[in-house]
């Protein structure tokens, strides 16, 4: 038993005291099931029309708080839409019902019926006429449901911080909505929703480390997957034009308020288009979703207030550098000629990382923090864009845009690369990254470059991590706070 629950003996003891108790006096201590007809929230909505028609209803909950008068008590009941009080009296609901009632505590689960009244402050209540316990609860709830204030416990316990929280519970029920928002844009622009494997013998579609693990049946190693976006790409090549996934990844790499190891991507491909036509549909598609999820497109985060609505703003890739930095990429065609200024600009470079990292290790110290307004940063070096298709006028440099605000990327995008012989040599560039040390760099993934030799058309894709995009439009701390349980280190 943990340190927390040894803390909470005493107080234990005493309610399997009770439990025993009530098991004397033949109560079921906990029944099959309850049948309500009626919410808190729903009661609170039109307590008058209730009041007037005198219909009795039946509600259950936990109970977060008990006012008692000898034979006569107050309760609060709470349930997943809000809280609702309850007035219970010894010669109403009987002796031995009421005797019973007196062994509840803070936490345990009941049922009532009854009809609504008004007490003489006002509140609107529930004239209990029938109660009965519905699961015996044997663990305090939290300080005294006084509020769980400390974080690890609240990440590590997510059920309590939710009953101790309700703004806790509040953000998840926005976060439900969120999702189904961006879920219904997408149908409605004719996108078909698909699955795609999370095992994969070849993890690829982005620069991160996997999570390796072993299939016992086949006897071979496998990865959890880092992205949707090969397995996607494939469907394109099969004779879908539009196609999206919202599904987990798992990427081995650091921590941070930003990151975590496992969390949902969101990626859709476009057979016929390219970037130009992704760029409107992303822009669309963010401002709707705050839209319906928030109700405005002016969110606060931190003390900045982001404004959304459109057209937002396109920077490109190499100016910017040359603007925030100082740096003109074309002046460092290779990583060799790259690291001496990476130095001179307090910048530690690994001389294993190739071209491509060590133009993000410049960028994102000197250009991405000042990305605060909603925008796009388009025409990346090719570099930093294995999957992404050249671009058709400027040399070294590929069709891709990022989706930026509040210093963080959320989005990213590009008119994919369909040649199967560049596609070729892009992956043996990585695989000779990888020898030299990079973990990040991508895997020569053979399958892949055989489906593309069949044939893909013209075709965008874009991704986008829908932890940090809702963690950031939420104006939470840290994107742990928006998933329910986060991975945390064993106590």
């Amino acid at each position: 038993m943990s340190e927390h629950l040894e803390n909470q003996i005493p107080e234990r003891a005493e309610r399997i005291h009770k439990l025993e108790e009530l098991k004397k006096m033949g109560i079921e201590l906990y029944p099959y099931s309850y049948q309500t007809d009626i919410k808190a929230a729903e009661i609170l909505a039109a307590p008058d029309q209730l009041i007037e028609s005198g219909r009795e209803v039946k509600a259950a909950g936990r109970i977060v708080a008990i006012r008692g008068h000898g034979k006569a008590a107050f309760l609060h009941l709470s349930d997943d839409s809000g809280r609702i009080q309850c007035y219970i009296r010894q010669d109403e609901v009987g002796e031995e019902s009421y005797k019973a009632f007196k062994l509840y505590d803070l936490g345990d689960f009941i049922g009532v019926a009854g009809k609504i009244f008004r007490t003489k402050t006002g509140e609107v209540s529930i004239h209990v006429k029938e109660v009965i316990l519905l699961s015996k609860s044997l663990l305090p709830l939290p300080e005294k449901f006084h509020g769980l204030q400390d974080v690890e416990l609240r990440y590590r316990k997510r059920y309590l911080d939710l009953i101790a929280n309700p703004e806790v519970k509040q953000l998840f029920i926005k976060r439900t909505r969120f999702v189904k928002a961006m879920r219904d844009f997408m149908d409605s622009k004719g996108f078909m929703e698909v699955e795609t494997p999370c095992l994969e013998l070849i993890p690829g579609g982005a620069d991160a480390q996997p999570f390796a693990t072993h299939h016992n049946a086949l006897d071979i190693d496998m990865f959890l997957r880092i992205s949707l976006e090969l397995h996607l790409k494939r469907l394109i090549v099969g004779g879908y034009d539009k196609v999206y996934e919202m599904g987990r990844v798992f990427r081995n790499e650091g921590m941070s308020p930003q990151h975590l190891q496992e969390f949902t991507m969101m990626e859709f491909y476009w057979a016929y288009a390219d970037y130009n036509q992704l760029m409107p549909l992303v822009e669309e598609m963010y401002i709707t979703l705050l839209e319906k999820t928030f109700g405005s497109l002016e969110i606060k985060f931190e003390n900045k207030t982001l404004n959304f609505k459109g057209p937002w703003p396109r920077y490109d890739y190499r100016q910017l550098l040359i603007d925030k930095a100082g740096v003109d990429l074309d002046q460092y065609p290779t990583a060799e000629s790259l690291i001496p200024k990476l130095k001179e600009m307090g910048i530690k470079p690994d001389p294993k990382l190739g071209r491509g990292r060590l133009i993000d290790q410049l960028y994102k110290k000197f250009v991405r923090p000042e990305l605060v307004q909603p925008c796009f940063l388009i025409d990346h070096p090719l570099d930093v864009s294995p999957l992404a298709k050249k671009h058709p006028t400027r040399d070294g440099y590929v069709q891709r845009f990022q989706a930026l605000f509040a210093g963080a990327e959320v989005g990213n995008g590009f008119s994919e690369l369909n040649d199967p012989l560049d596609q070729r040599d892009r992956f043996e560039e990585q695989a000779r990254l990888r020898e030299k040390g990079d973990a990040e760099a991508q895997m020569y993934d053979r399958d892949f470059v055989e489906a593309l030799e069949h044939g893909m058309p013209p075709c965008g894709g874009f991704g986008v991590g829908l932890d940090r995009f809702f963690a950031i439009v939420s104006n939470s701390q840290s994107v742990r706070e928006i998933v329910f349980f986060p991975t945390m280190k064993p106590e």
